[in-house]
């Protein structure tokens, strides 16, 4: 702690230095923008421009009408957590039981409760680069050491069985995570890819994670499900993307046996239980399956516009664009520096864009990363402004 004029002022702790999100960032200069009354067509955030389903949007009014919104327990709603458990047989065939479903707030807090549930301070965990920041954030704020394991077009930029091995053989790993669809290239692991990738992680002792948020955006193969390979593995999974529901807040896991009393503790200790009426809606969402398919085929159609326009704009090298809503572009024949190169984007042509320092800190600077979870209009327009950016200079 710090002395000024006799008072201690904390200082931040060590383990709150990580580095900023980046977007987050990017979505505030774009909101002053527009407040000055500028133009800013949004593909910086992943977050779906519809609203939640009408069925969720309609329990959550009855709920609130019928009047007290208490706690849960700590679990979640058991009818919420049977209707997830239904969810797996009925889009992936498996089998998963009640009783390893945890509802949790939003993927985020899933991510922190496997952490925590399964690593201790110093333990080293394989991420695949590039990717979603807050893993490596959440995981050196709570004393472990995220490993980045580069990525390429030879494993379709996924972590393969022999990159994971030859991390581990420098010094042992503890965990992987992967995430199919990824953020933030929207890449996906074909199935026996992940079982591949899954049975190399057992034989080495190596605990896997599963992020699997953006199921449901698959559009070049179906995604695979990990709950489909084994009890073992640790899925993470969200109401955020597919659904359309960022800003309730829910989302949930499933959690091998051995380790669902210690996630339970965790969950009563850190937030009690998650938000009912976000639990309620959440229940009812699968209700909306048909209006959140039709959503989805408008990210197919963002995809088309974007995969056969921006190389006629200028911007013609992306990764595969197999799902979620991201297209990451490569920008190196432009610019060493995706950061400043997204400024002036946003600042001259009003397209704000993620650069790809957040999610890759050896070869981002090179890569813009584009959410094309906007309408159809929006992503012609962008096209647009920024061949019209890329023309001038």
């Amino acid at each position: 702690m710090a002395a000024a004029q006799g008072v201690l002022v904390p200082a931040p702790s060590r383990r709150s230095e990580v580095a900023p999100f980046i977007v987050m960032d990017v979505m505030q200069r774009a909101a002053q923008i527009e407040a000055a009354g500028g133009r800013v067509v949004h593909m910086e955030v992943g977050q779906p421009a519809a609203p939640a389903p009408r069925s969720a949007r309609e329990a959550a009014r009855r709920a609130l009408d019928e009047g007290r919104i208490g706690y849960t327990t700590a679990l979640g709603l058991p009818s919420l957590r049977a209707r997830i458990a239904r969810h797996y047989r009925d889009a992936h065939g498996v089998e998963v039981d009640p009783a390893r479903i945890m509802v949790t707030t939003g993927s985020s807090g899933g991510f922190v409760l496997a952490f925590l549930s399964m690593f201790e301070p110093g333990d080293r965990v394989a991420i695949a680069n590039p990717g979603y920041p807050p893993y490596r954030h959440v995981l050196t704020a709570l004393g472990c050491e995220p490993v980045l394991i580069d990525t390429d077009a030879s494993s379709r930029w996924t972590i393969s069985p022999e990159a994971l091995a030859e991390a581990h053989a420098v010094t042992p790993l503890k965990g992987v995570l992967v995430a199919s669809p990824a953020n933030p290239t929207g890449t996906m692991m074909a199935p026996e890819a992940l079982a591949r990738l899954f049975a190399a992680a057992q034989d080495l002792g190596i605990r896997f994670i599963s992020d699997e948020i953006y199921h449901g955006l698959d559009y070049a193969f179906p995604a695979a499900t990990a709950a489909a390979l084994s009890e073992q593995a640790m899925i993470i999974n969200s109401f955020s993307k597919y659904f359309c529901m960022t800003g309730w807040r829910i989302g949930w896991m499933v959690v091998p046996p051995s380790l669902v009393r210690a996630v339970e503790r965790l969950q009563q200790n850190l937030v009690i239980s998650v938000p009912t009426l976000s639990q309620i809606a959440a229940e009812a969402a699968f209700d909306g399956a048909d209006e959140m398919e039709a959503v989805k085929h408008g990210y197919e159609e963002n995809r088309r516009i974007l995969t056969s326009e921006l190389p006629k704009a200028g911007l013609p090298e992306f990764l595969p664009v197999d799902g979620a809503f991201y297209l990451y572009a490569d920008v190196g024949r432009f610019t060493d520096d995706s950061a400043a190169f997204a400024r002036r984007l946003l600042d001259e042509a009003g397209v704000a864009t993620t650069p790809g320092v957040d999610f890759d800190p050896v070869r981002g600077h090179r890569f813009l990363r584009l959410s094309y979870a906007g309408s159809a209009a929006e992503m012609h327009e962008a096209v647009e402004r920024i061949g019209d950016f890329l023309r001038r200079g």
